[in-house]
């Protein structure tokens, strides 16, 4: 969950410098757990679906440079504390009994385009990454301002 919201916050935030729409671009999720063979791991590849005259491939590699993917990993979070749905996007938390997949997510702040997200919109939650008015109990980032 932690490593799919942060794939479609950093979808969102790179779209405003790269020149694509978010459709265009598709999100692939790669990771293991501490016990698979090669040991825990966890990776995000953002890459354009298609070839097309809308945005340029140089421009979305040179924010995977380092100082470039910094800043906009800083922005993407930020961006995620407040959505323009909350309180109520806040308030969604996965249930129990499997009927409610993702936590603090709509879309106004998480969810993707349906061909960018490689698990249909499910398993997302902000609160994941950084606190929210409803929840920082399960934040990742919680150092980050």
């Amino acid at each position: 969950m932690l490593l799919h919201s942060l794939a479609h916050a950093l979808i969102r935030q790179i779209v405003l410098d790269c020149g694509y729409n978010s459709a265009s671009l598709r999100e692939r999720l790669y990771c293991r757990w501490g016990t698979d063979h090669g040991g825990p791991m966890a990776g995000v590849l953002i890459y354009t679906a298609a070839p097309d005259s809308e945005g340029t491939l140089g421009g979305l590699v040179e924010l995977g440079n380092p100082a470039s993917l910094g800043r906009h990993f800083q922005q993407a979070l930020e961006n995620m504390r407040v959505c323009a749905s909350d309180p109520l996007c806040s308030e969604h938390t996965p249930s129990s009994d499997g009927r409610g997949i993702h936590g603090a997510c709509c879309h106004a702040c998480l969810f993707a385009p349906e061909t960018s997200c490689e698990r249909g919109n499910r398993y997302l939650d902000r609160s994941v990454l950084v606190g929210t008015f409803a929840s920082s109990e399960t934040t990742f980032f919680k150092s980050f301002r």
